[in-house]
């Protein structure tokens, strides 16, 4: 079992930046990809970028240029780094471990708010 804890929400201009952390603890060692997702009110969740243990990075087109995913192998944590925030990038924002040989998220965080005001 993975567990997993984000950090690093607010309430933030548009315009600025915010850095999201994910800390991830358990069997660690079975991550194959770490993820990050949103959802907006009255919204489904939507996938926002992940990172897998080779390094490659996918991003969603609407973060494309603005977000960066990366990852600190020894604190087990994985960031998401957010410039230029749009007010349409307000959402709770969820981090999500993918395992060796499974074919979707497995374990997700508990979520953690971003506001962004125009």
């Amino acid at each position: 079992q993975v567990q997993l804890v984000e950090s690093g929400g607010g309430l933030v201009q548009a315009g600025a930046s915010l850095r999201l952390s994910c800390a991830a603890s358990g069997r660690t060692f079975t991550i194959y990809a770490m993820g990050w997702f949103r959802q907006a009110p009255g919204k489904e969740r939507e996938f926002v970028a992940t990172i897998r243990r080779t390094d490659d990075t996918t991003y969603a087109d609407s973060v494309k240029g603005r977000f960066a995913i990366s990852r600190d192998n020894a604190k087990d944590t994985v960031y998401l780094h957010m410039n230029n925030m749009k007010p349409e990038d307000t959402a709770v924002y969820y981090c999500a471990a993918m395992t060796f040989g499974s074919s979707g998220y497995e374990s997700w965080g508990q979520g953690t708010q971003v506001t962004v005001s125009s």
